[in-house]
């Protein structure tokens, strides 16, 4: 079987406790069995069982659109958290169920008599180095050299350097405690190779067994491809392999942080870490036409099983870390520990940076720009603007948009050439009121290409304007920025789509824009 979660049910019954461990590098831990259940994941658990076993075999989902693959032909959709919200699901399925179920989420090793042929069909051989094991067998489609498996442990240990040394996370959860049997062998992070090119798949990482004192922090191993070939995933395998395993690898530590967290903030942030780890690789560009980028209409913790927008959005933690530093995505990290939901944990996190709403309108508004507002940005795509004006004199314009929670629209206005000097541009939002998080950020180009910016400040009933100088021999143009920052959310109606698996409560919200032209 080759896939995450391998259960521990079978030690409940001999009284659920095992031996301390490390957890991580820090602290003892105590494990238990299960990962806590929840609510999590789809109203019938058994929709969860067939999504995974449809991933795992290759085949279409039953039910759902069409797939959304890769540019490369590869699926769109992670394996990860599927796995994650069957095993939370496990309690509320039937018998004959659950074992299927225990059967997909069984470790590589764990079932060589796997009804659906997901295990290891022949003897396992491991590779060890530092602070992980690699796993692979030397027969059947699921073969991979030494060199291969010396090959991804050694960028294993240069992942967990990057990830736990460098950037200060705390380190995954060691599996010791658990029997040998179930463990790899050791305590060592397990990795095992196995051919899921063949489904799809670029690799996995499974949570299995949890904390005693803290059950939301798990532990867990990965599956990966047994060999990323070019011919299979269109690129050095080396290269394949690194972007992989740095957003897998987060995955197992996001684990120890709260295996329960919001989806949107566990693929953006792992997306997010591809480009720490492995900068040059570029493979997350792919997921950029469904970021808000291009989709600025979208919300931002959106998770679209079909979609890749909870990939895409990786952007706003490069806006984030461009502006206050790569740790700033690990103290949202540990904000989140435990209940604590992902929204909530970045509002904490922002109010000392101008907080959210403005944070938010200020990404939008450098998403209008991204050759300037990005280290990489003159290769992506172009971004999208609710309208452009041009606009002469005693112009005016009107404009009324409708925002979903964590979204915007931008306006960008131009002077005519033919504008003469002693115009101004006044600018009016009229937007909903402060507790729905509305936010007005305005940015200036001037003629000799000098860059202003500043938030547009709005009143409790969300009314603000602006006004600046505007002529075509002193500004090239104007653009404003509106948005709806709100998190406010009904919390737990098994709506995994958003935060807090929630109903968002400040949708469709209106936004009333005018632009006029004024003399002085």
């Amino acid at each position: 079987m080759r896939h995450p979660v391998a259960l521990l049910a079978s030690l409940l019954l001999l009284g659920g406790v095992l031996s301390p461990a490390l957890a991580g590098a820090d602290e003892p831990a105590v494990l238990v069995g299960p990962v806590p259940a929840t609510t999590s994941g789809a109203a019938d658990p058994r929709d969860l069982l067939a999504e995974a076993r449809a991933l795992l075999r290759g085949e279409p989902v039953p039910g759902a659109p069409a797939q959304r693959r890769t540019s490369r032909g590869h699926a769109d959709r992670e394996l990860t958290l599927v796995l994650r919200d069957l095993r939370v699901a496990l309690p509320r399925l039937g018998a004959a169920d659950r074992r299927e179920a225990e059967a997909l989420l069984a470790r590589p090793t764990d079932g060589r008599a796997d009804p659906l042929a997901q295990g290891y069909a022949a003897k396992s051989v491991r590779t060890c180095q530092g602070k992980f094991c690699v796993h692979r067998v030397r027969t059947t489609d699921d073969r991979a050299t030494a060199a291969w498996a010396t090959t991804t442990v050694k960028v294993m240990n240069k992942v967990w350097r990057s990830q736990v040394r460098s950037l200060g996370y705390r380190a995954p959860l060691s599996d010791a405690p658990l029997a040998r049997s179930r463990n790899g062998g050791n305590g060592k992070f397990d990795v095992y190779l196995k051919d899921l090119g063949a489904q799809g798949l670029y690799g996995y990482c499974a949570a299995e067994f949890a904390l005693n004192a803290e059950p939301r922090r798990a532990g867990g191993y990965c599956v990966l491809d047994n060999d990323f070939s070019r011919e299979e995933f269109g690129r050095d395998p080396v290269d394949t392999l690194a972007v992989t395993a740095a957003h897998e690898f987060f995955h197992a530590v996001q684990f120890g942080y709260d295996v329960r967290e919001d989806r949107w903030f566990m693929e953006s942030t792992a997306t997010w870490m591809e480009e720490r780890f492995a900068d040059d690789v570029n493979d997350n560009r792919q997921y950029l036409r469904a970021s808000q980028l291009a989709a600025p209409g979208t919300p931002l913790d959106l998770f679209n099983r079909q979609g890749s927008e909870h990939y895409g959005n990786w952007t706003w933690w490069e806006h984030l870390s461009a502006r206050y530093g790569n740790r700033l995505v690990r103290s949202v990290w540990d904000a989140a520990r435990g209940p604590r939901h992902s929204t909530v944990a970045l509002e904490r996190v922002l109010a000392k940076r101008g907080g959210l709403p403005a944070r938010y309108a200020a990404f939008a508004a450098a998403n209008l720009t991204p050759a300037r507002s990005y280290e990489e940005g003159a290769e992506w795509p172009t971004p999208r603007l609710r309208a452009t004006w041009r606009m002469g004199a005693g112009a005016e314009r009107t404009d009324t948009v409708r925002l979903d929670h964590l979204t915007s629209a931008s306006y960008l206005v131009q002077p005519e050439a033919t504008l003469g000097a002693g115009w101004r541009l006044e600018i009016a939002v009229d937007g909903p009121s402060r507790g729905a998080a509305p936010a007005a950020w305005l940015v200036v180009r001037t003629a000799d290409d000098q860059w202003r910016s500043r938030q547009v400040d709005l009143d409790r009933r969300g009314r603000g304007s602006v006004t600046v100088g505007f002529s075509p021999t002193t500004v090239r143009a104007v653009s404003l920025t509106v948005a709806n920052a709100s998190t406010r959310s009904r919390c737990g109606v098994d709506d995994v789509r958003w935060a807090c698996e929630g109903r968002p409560r400040d949708d469709d919200k209106a936004f009333d824009v005018r632009a006029e032209l004024v003399q002085r």
